[in-house]
């Protein structure tokens, strides 16, 4: 793969993965504006093996939190760590499902450019309207299971390019109240298994193809990607410590807006 490729794939899987800005839709926006060919499913496990180990370096204590838990659950002890690991289990399961029946059935996703510029745009005016509207007053541990199955069910439309998984989940945190660290906190651990989810059924596609082995390129892209999205987590985080969605909102809807123009040929 030629070297500027690789670089912008990777920088733009690990910069976008975890901002709610849809890193899905810029992936497949690289191939249409830099005229290269797609990078393939290697690449597109390699990247994402990186991120998720870059979630998983900047939450270690809620992961390890998260792990011991199971067993102090088998003593019967139930805490905080418990709490958080039953409502991931649960805001899990609908996008793991949603994503099985899509490879299934619809392999090949939604890439159209007119259906990226309209989710890039339209759920950058919802988060918009409901970071500047909702109230700040939940964090994680105040979230019940309910809470957790709504913000899953919403995850699956993250299953159209140009919605962001994690843009959808922080924007439905806020309508439920939540401060905005509190919900890029969640939305970030939610991505951990929704990522490996999917970083596991494509490995296992490669694996089926006869086409599992590793390049230079591969480890070199899930490098960089991990390193870029360790800096995007610990920016953004830092922003929204002082700060509101506001500027991510504006970003999607300039290139939502930008995206529909080439699309209707207004450009």
């Amino acid at each position: 793969m030629d070297v500027v490729h690789l670089i912008v794939l990777a920088v733009v899987q690990g910069v976008m993965e975890f901002l709610p800005v849809s890193s899905s839709g810029h992936l497949v926006l690289v191939p249409l504006f830099m005229d290269v060919p797609d990078h393939g499913l290697m690449m597109d496990v390699a990247v994402h093996v990186g991120t998720l180990f870059a979630v998983l370096v900047y939450f270690w204590r809620d992961v390890v939190d998260i792990i011991t838990s199971l067993g102090r659950l088998l003593r019967g002890r139930k805490d905080p760590g418990v709490h958080l690991a039953g409502l991931l289990l649960v805001g899990t399961i609908p996008v793991i499902a949603a994503g099985l029946a899509l490879n299934h059935y619809h392999p090949d996703g939604f890439r159209s450019l007119k259906i990226i510029g309209w989710t890039t745009f339209g759920f950058g005016l919802l988060l918009l309207i409901t970071d500047q509207f909702g109230m700040t007053l939940r964090r994680i541990e105040h979230l019940r299971v309910g809470d957790a199955v709504v913000i899953g069910i919403v995850q699956v439309l993250a299953l159209i390019p140009g919605t962001s998984r994690s843009g959808i989940c922080m924007t439905t945190a806020r309508m439920m109240g939540m401060e905005r660290q509190e919900a890029a906190r969640f939305a970030m651990l939610l991505g951990i298994p929704a990522i490996a989810g999917a970083g596991t059924l494509k490995g296992f596609e490669l694996w089926q193809m006869g086409d599992a082995q590793m390049t230079s390129d591969a480890f070199i892209a899930g490098g960089l990607s991990m390193v870029m999205a360790l800096i995007a987590i610990a920016l953004m985080m830092a922003w929204l410590r002082r700060a509101t969605f506001t500027i991510f909102a504006v970003y999607r809807l300039l290139l939502g807006g930008f995206l529909l123009a080439v699309a209707y040929g207004f450009t």
